[in-house]
This record gives structure tokens, C-alpha cells and sequence, in this order.
């Protein structure tokens, strides 16, 4: 059976490419079709500024002429510096049930890779450490949430196949009757007043731009040492923050300052994947509308960022993150988490406390390139 990989370079694959996934989904009730203008900014190695210092290329396979399975390879050396190992990722896989499509999509992903001098094949990263990754590997009956990858349960197959192995295991964790138990276990969940030495407030749409940069300067330090970490630029945050206010509002974000200095940042998102759902990723001006009007009623928040600077870490602005948290997650029935890597102790600890529990389960794969 004829297999053909090709490397997407106009319109008609990347066509191709947008459309895989429909095939593989078309009849899941779980599935959420992703917005394909947004696939498509993500990927646009032009304007998004992830891609100023890194490579992008993106691959199609092809079985008897029909678009069967995809991903991307992107290099990026930055991550080869800090991390020490030459570790090219993939991302935006998918495959329909066929292992020598992925076999054969896999093999043109690795020789793109091998000749950029990568010696290692990592992911899924959709398309980088600070977006959706993983495969997931339990709870295939529940939608996913945003910033929740999901997949047939298939697909750990598919790789574990072809020689990919597990390198890193990630979950996500649930309250599903967040509000009820946040009032019942924390007597006081008004919001923080902060302290003689803290201001603790929401962000502010008359300052937003530099509210932003205040959230990023503070990641960047909270986590600058994490696993697959690396610090966002300005351009890369502005970037990503395009559709801000589609996802989330300033009631859901809270910064900490001290000296007007910010020292924390706690981001919740409203889950809109209900709502987009029923878009079926079109973007029409309609749509649009519907969007808003229908995000009203979206019951459900998911703690995206706890950050805290490391000179801050074991001072009291833990405890008013806490107290923020309570009282923006009370007001909604449902809290869950973005991806937790499952040897976080601390980030554990901290959603044991909010009484959210194991839910889903990822993980990640790489395989040497030979």
C-alpha cells in the first residue's frame, strides 16, 4: 500500500493538514474541532514570534493519495543550550489507526530532524513547552477541557510502535463541585485585602499592556527553572495573548506586587471548549457573536498559573495566592487544572489544598534519532 510523506508547502496541503483531524473525529461526541485560523497563526513561522529563533517545518502523510496522519518538527537551539541535550519536539500529531502511516510520517520527520543535527525526537508540544502536549492515556469518554490535548485511545499505540517510549508523565486535576467545598472548608473566601507589605488586586483593562508584562515577569522567574522551560519574550506573550479576553477576564487574574514590583500571578481561564464545540471551528462573524453571547453561561474555570518569585516563595504571598484563589473559584461550580507534571510536589500540594483530585493522565514520548 503506497505511502507518501510530503512537507507542507501551500495552500492545498495545508489544507491537507487542517483537515486530518476531522476524518479521525468526525463521530466523537467528545472531540472539540480546534478554530483552524488559529492553527494556522500558531503555525505561522512568519509572524509568530516563537518561530524567530526556532524552526518550523510541518508534514502531511499521505496513504493512497488521501491526507491520513500529520505533525510538525521544530528545532529549537535555545532549548539545546539550556537543557544540554539535542532534543527536536513534534507536535499537532494526528493519525488515523494505521502504524505504517505513522511509521512512514515519522521517518521524514526524523531525517528533517537528523539534518538539522537533532539527536533526540520529543512530544507531542502543540508547539511548545507552554501550550498543549501529551497524549492522553485515560478518561477517553469526558471532552477535555481548554488547553487539554485529547486523542483516540489508540494513540499510545501508535507511538510505543514505533519506538517512542515514555519520557515524562503529566495529569490534570478536577473539583467538580469546586464552589460548595472552597465555602465550606475555608471560613473566610472574601477576596485578600493584602497586607502592610502586599497589594494584592485584579489586572487592569486601562493598563493591560503593562499588567501583561507584569504576569510575564513573573512566570518567567517562577518558573525558570522547570522541566522544558524557557522564558517567553515580550513579542511571543503579546503573541499568545492576541485572544486574551476570549478566554479569561481581569476578575480571573490576580497579581500580587510589593513596592509595586509583581511578585505573583494566579490565572484562572474559563473553559470555552463547550462553547466551541458547537463552532465546529468556523470563524465567521456569526460565530463570533454566538461565542460571546453563549459564553455567559460557561460554569466551569481551570486554574491555568499559581507563580510566585523565587525570592517570594517562602514569604506570605503563598498565602494570600491561596485566598485569591478561593475566592475567584467559589463562584463557579467546576475548577480544573492545566497539565501538572506527576513529580510537582509542590504544585500537588497546592491543588490538594483548592480540593482538586487526579483526573486525566498524559504523557510524553521522544525516540533517538539514528
Amino acid at each position: 500500500m503506497p505511502y507518501k510523506v510530503k512537507i507542507v508547502s501551500g495552500s492545498d496541503s495545508m489544507k491537507d493538514f487542517l483537515e486530518i483531524p476531522a476524518r479521525i473525529y468526525r463521530n466523537d461526541p467528545c472531540w472539540v474541532p480546534p478554530l483552524k485560523s488559529e492553527t494556522e497563526r500558531i503555525l505561522d513561522r512568519e509572524n509568530n514570534p516563537y518561530f524567530f529563533n526556532a524552526s518550523l517545518c510541518k508534514f502531511v502523510c499521505y496513504h493512497n493519495g488521501d491526507p491520513v496522519a500529520r505533525s510538525i518538527a521544530v528545532i529549537n537551539r535555545e532549548h539545546w543550550r539550556k537543557s544540554g541535550r539535542k532534543a527536536a519536539f513534534f507536535g499537532f500529531f494526528e493519525s488515523v489507526k494505521d502504524t505504517e502511516a505513522v511509521s512512514c510520517l515519522f521517518e521524514s520527520v526524523s531525517g528533517y530532524c537528523r539534518n538539522e543535527g537533532a539527536t533526540l525526537l520529543e512530544g507531542p508540544f502543540n508547539p511548545n513547552h507552554y501550550s498543549e502536549m501529551g497524549i492522553l492515556t485515560n478518561n477517553f469518554h469526558t471532552p477535555p477541557v481548554i488547553f487539554e490535548t485529547y486523542n483516540p485511545a489508540y494513540y499510545p499505540d501508535l507511538l510505543e510502535n514505533n519506538s517512542f517510549r515514555v519520557s515524562k508523565r503529566l495529569h490534570t486535576r478536577i473539583n467538580p463541585d469546586a464552589g460548595t467545598y472552597l465555602r465550606n472548608r475555608y471560613s473566610d473566601t472574601s477576596f485578600p485585602n493584602g497586607t502592610s507589605d502586599f497589594k494584592v488586586r485584579h489586572i487592569s483593562l486601562w493598563n493591560l499592556k503593562s499588567d501583561l508584562e507584569r504576569i510575564r515577569e513573573v512566570n518567567n522567574d517562577a518558573f525558570a527553572d522547570n522541566w522544558q522551560f524557557l522564558p517567553l519574550t515580550r513579542h511571543e506573550y503579546e503573541y499568545a495573548a492576541k485572544y486574551f479576553f476570549f478566554v479569561t477576564t481581569p476578575r480571573l487574574i490576580v497579581l500580587i506586587e510589593k513596592d509595586r514590583e509583581p511578585v505573583g500571578v494566579i490565572q484562572f481561564l474559563l473553559n470555552i471548549n463547550p462553547v466551541l464545540q458547537g463552532m465546529q471551528g468556523k470563524t465567521s462573524y456569526a460565530d463570533y457573536l454566538q461565542f460571546i453571547w453563549k459564553r455567559r453561561t460557561i460554569s466551569s474555570v481551570v486554574l491555568y498559573t499559581a507563580g510566585i518569585k523565587k525570592a517570594y516563595q517562602n514569604t506570605r504571598v503563598a498565602w494570600l495566592m491561596l485566598k485569591a484563589a478561593c475566592s475567584v473559584a467559589q463562584h463557579y461550580p467546576v475548577m480544573s487544572t492545566t497539565w501538572i507534571s506527576d513529580d510537582n510536589i509542590p504544585s500537588i500540594r497546592t491543588s490538594e489544598h483548592l480540593g482538586l483530585r487526579p483526573y486525566k493522565s498524559f504523557s510524553i514520548y521522544e525516540r533517538h534519532i539514528k
